[in-house]
């Protein structure tokens, strides 16, 4: 059973179809690589709302944008999601995180998110994104893979716990990382090849 077909499931189904996966281990079937080993630090929950930033993310790969997707879920329901859209939008505030953050706002028609609000996105927050997740209230966030060049929750640094802050979040990291990370990797192995592939062609017609 694939993760993508789990991810077309109402999360009730979604319980029920795992659970012959973990009482036969067959967990791998649905899981990837390293993700195997860390499942079990996870909630079921957790991982849903994680397939489905993924999939949010893939979208954004399809149009041409750096596939990063994030949901934010308030008493398991989305109250807000988005992907990487500052290409297409002609923002350069259209991040994943911002995306779902201003979606939730005007659902809500608050500014402020309700408490007990979790972020799931596929990439460590930039500075301006963990900075709208604090001035919004979010309780939890949960990443796939850090951002090595600018994550701002543990890979330059942690805003998300600085005392100067009149919030701090609760920070996870670490699942679905295989998924998220190989994404990443494909999407930028296939922009240098069609980058190496438009320079051929236009010294071929010089």
């Amino acid at each position: 059973m694939s993760s993508q077909r789990l991810l077309l499931l109402p999360l009730w189904q979604f319980y029920h179809a795992l659970q012959p996966l973990q009482v036969n281990n067959e967990l791998s079937r649905a899981v990837t690589g390293n993700e195997l080993a860390s499942y079990r630090f996870w909630s079921l929950t957790d991982y849903y709302w994680m397939q489905y930033a993924l999939t949010l993310a893939k979208r954004g790969a399809e149009q041409g944008e750096v596939p990063v997707g994030a949901v934010l879920v308030h008493d398991h329901s989305i109250i807000g999601e988005g992907f990487n859209e500052p290409i297409g939008r002609h923002d350069a505030t259209a991040h994943a995180e911002m995306t779902a953050i201003r979606a939730a706002c005007r659902h809500l028609n608050n500014y402020r998110l309700p408490v007990g609000t979790t972020l799931y996105v596929t990439l460590e927050p930039c500075t301006m994104c963990i900075g709208a997740l604090i001035h919004a209230r979010v309780g939890r966030l949960v990443y796939a893979t850090n951002e090595p060049r600018a994550g701002m929750v543990g890979s330059q640094m942690n805003l998300s716990t600085q005392p100067f802050y009149n919030h701090q979040i609760q920070v996870q990291q670490g699942l679905c990382q295989e998924s998220s990370s190989q994404l990443l990797k494909a999407f930028f192995r296939q922009r240098r090849q069609a980058l190496k592939a438009s320079k051929i062609q236009q010294t071929q017609h010089q």
